[in-house]
């Protein structure tokens, strides 16, 4: 079987079932080109052409994993602080107190992950405790904060999740 004969038979097929997936036009050729590159780089590996639709379909799906494996590791540097972790009032903003008022399991996972940039997998062998487990204390230390928000600083969260409003206590004075 030729790459040709491929492209005519799969191309459309392939190339919406990779924008369903990634739902970015752009990012949607990349994976399509790599797809059919490796499809023709790799073509003499396929020995039943009844197999050939299953098989270009599977690397379409290896490059849409890489993809959203290689979007995750482009996240901005995250700057760390010396004094984050200060006893004095005047230091820090209501953040840091509510960092420092978690207790002690939840604010070392958030201090690894969030403050230190830290990947998950990392903090958790630092802390000796599983993925899951880390996972699961940085999600319950946001719903603890959430609240300290909600509460001290009458934040609210939009439609998309992100912080709104005015500092509304003696903290933020």
């Amino acid at each position: 079987m030729e790459t040709e004969k491929i492209w005519r038979e799969f191309h459309e097929e392939l190339y919406f079932f990779i924008l369903k997936k990634v739902k970015n036009e752009t990012s949607t050729s990349d994976i399509f080109q790599n797809t059919f590159l490796k499809v023709h780089k790799n073509l003499k590996q396929i020995q039943e052409e009844e197999k050939v639709k299953a098989w270009v379909f599977q690397i379409a799906r290896n490059e849409i994993a890489n993809y959203f494996k290689n979007e995750s590791k482009y996240v901005a540097p995250v700057k760390e602080r010396e004094t984050i972790f200060s006893d004095k009032k005047d230091d820090y903003c209501c953040f840091d107190k509510f960092i420092n008022d978690l207790p002690t399991i939840y604010k070392e996972s958030v201090e690894l992950v969030y403050i230190k940039g830290k990947k998950q997998d990392e903090a958790a062998k630092i802390l000796a405790i599983s993925l899951a487990n880390l996972k699961a204390r940085i999600r319950r230390s946001k719903d603890i904060l959430k609240e300290k928000f909600s509460q001290c600083c009458k934040y609210e969260f939009d439609k998309n999740g992100d912080l709104v409003g005015e500092a509304d206590c003696s903290n933020c004075k």
